[in-house]
């Protein structure tokens, strides 16, 4: 498989230009060595790797801002670099450029128990906040299963498996603050709850995937850690009882913080490579966060939504051990996919659908699979009608690549019929921007005069979105 867009053209005068003052600024924070800027462009991804000119590792802001004012002077791309996590080529360099690698700004800049917010650097990855956080009785929430930089995570609008109850990045950044393409750093909002004042830029920075300007912090909200935390499974003989039963427990309001589906190809891959026992069915992993008083309640009336729906008894426990091992199953789904067949190429893909319609998008895409004979398991963060495909192919044989391009447009389409999104949470970069292009029509346009209002020379990841 290949990206949708061929690689740009280099500014090969520019960048003669710019290395050396990049040098002279950065010293051995610049690196050119083949393997680093190799690791600098891997991401997992079906996508070909394209290459940055260069690595700077930088340190702090002053480092942001000299670099962008260095890059734009000689019309030079600039990409972010976080922990390279990204699953849409958000940080391949298609026309060359320089990756900045943000792993040296991963900082606690501040921390407000009292108003449950920090302010971070924005290479700290989100265990490691979790771990600054822990002696303050609070925690960040949004967990996409990769370990990834909260920058990054802002770039893409991430969300995952606890969105259904915390919501996604966009819903729990207070403000950022960025440099602009002409070497200005800007602060979008302050620390206060709500505003009503001007354009909300902060939402306008999030999810950009580093198109519109650099990040050099994030304030986000943060949580109180919950007295009890209740997990539990349970299974179904369908996937349409499962997401039943999803959409009622979210229907009737139950606050579930984590709800994810697993057909049973996906359960059979967890069980080889976690050492799970479940039978090979649609099954729901289930968590619960509160009191004691409030996590009883909300799992006897899940349980009650699980008989109804003819499943097994909802087993649970509020064991941290048990817990663990449980999500640590699902957060390596992907690797225990690709253990499935390691011979084989894969594509992670995932849509969103309105919750009503998940039952039918799921059940359709399972036929569809079945039909054209793919190994494809299906994992989902079902609370919020969103669901990913890891589809296994021979990378190698055209005629395989030609089928797995027809499915991946088949499942995209299928979601926008539905009146969904090609993207609940791996963002658009290189590979879904089709796909962007027919969800959103003439929108697109009104983005491209956005990105070009605010980087007219397109330094800022060139190649991603559009």
């Amino acid at each position: 498989m290949k990206a949708d867009a061929k690689p740009g053209l280099r500014n090969e005068a520019g960048l003669r230009a710019l290395l050396p003052e990049l040098s002279a600024r950065f010293g051995g924070r610049l690196q050119t060595g083949e393997a680093v800027r190799a690791h600098h462009a891997h991401t997992t991804t079906y996508l070909p790797a394209q290459l940055p000119d260069g690595v700077v590792f930088v340190e702090s802001r002053e480092d942001v801002i000299d670099a962008v004012r260095l890059a734009a002077r000689h019309g030079v791309p600039l990409v972010p670099f976080g922990t390279g996590s990204s699953l849409e080529g958000q940080v391949n360099a298609p026309s060359g450029g320089i990756s900045l690698d943000f792993s040296g700004m991963a900082r606690v800049l501040s921390v407000s128990p009292g108003d449950l917010d920090c302010t971070v650097e924005p290479g700290i990855t989100r265990e490691a906040l979790n771990v600054a956080l822990r002696d303050t009785g609070l925690f960040f929430p949004i967990d996409p299963g990769a370990n990834a930089s909260i920058g990054g995570m802002v770039s893409t609008r991430a969300s995952g498996t606890n969105a259904v109850r915390y919501g996604t990045m966009k819903d729990n950044v207070l403000s950022l603050t960025v440099v602009t393409a002409d070497g200005e750093e800007i602060r979008t909002a302050r620390r206060a709850r709500k505003s009503s004042a001007g354009y909300d830029m902060t939402r306008l920075f999030v999810g950009a995937e580093g198109t519109l300007g650099i990040i050099t912090s994030v304030t986000l909200r943060l949580q109180g850690i919950p007295e009890v935390i209740a997990g539990g499974v349970c299974q179904f003989e369908d996937l349409e009882a499962a997401c039943n039963a999803v959409m009622t427990t979210i229907q009737l309001g139950i606050p579930v913080a984590r709800i994810e589906l697993l057909d049973p190809v996906q359960i059979r891959a967890c069980n080889l490579y976690s050492g799970l026992a479940h039978a090979e069915l649609p099954t729901l992993f289930v968590e619960f966060h509160g009191s004691k008083a409030s996590v009883d309640l909300q799992s006897a009336e899940f349980s009650a939504i699980v008989t109804e729906f003819g499943g097994s008894p909802f087993e649970w426990t509020v064991d941290a051990a048990e817990r663990a091992r449980l999500w640590k199953a699902r957060h390596n789904a992907y690797w225990a996919a690709r253990a499935l067949a390691p011979h084989l190429d894969a594509v992670s893909t995932d849509v969103c659908v309105p919750i009503s319609r998940l039952a039918d998008c799921v059940s359709q895409t399972r036929a569809d699979i079945a039909e054209h004979g793919f190994l494809a398991p299906i994992v989902g963060h079902a609370g919020d009608g969103n669901f990913h495909v890891l589809l296994l192919f021979d990378g190698k044989s055209a005629e395989e690549v030609e089928r797995a391009e027809a499915f991946l447009l088949r499942l995209n389409d299928r979601a926008l019929a539905m009146d969904g999104t090609c993207t609940g949470e791996h963002g658009i970069g290189q590979g879904k921007k089709s796909f962007l292009a027919a969800e959103l029509g003439g929108t697109v346009d009104l983005m491209r005069q956005v990105k070009q209002a605010l980087d007219p020379e397109g330094i800022f990841n060139p190649g991603k979105i559009f």
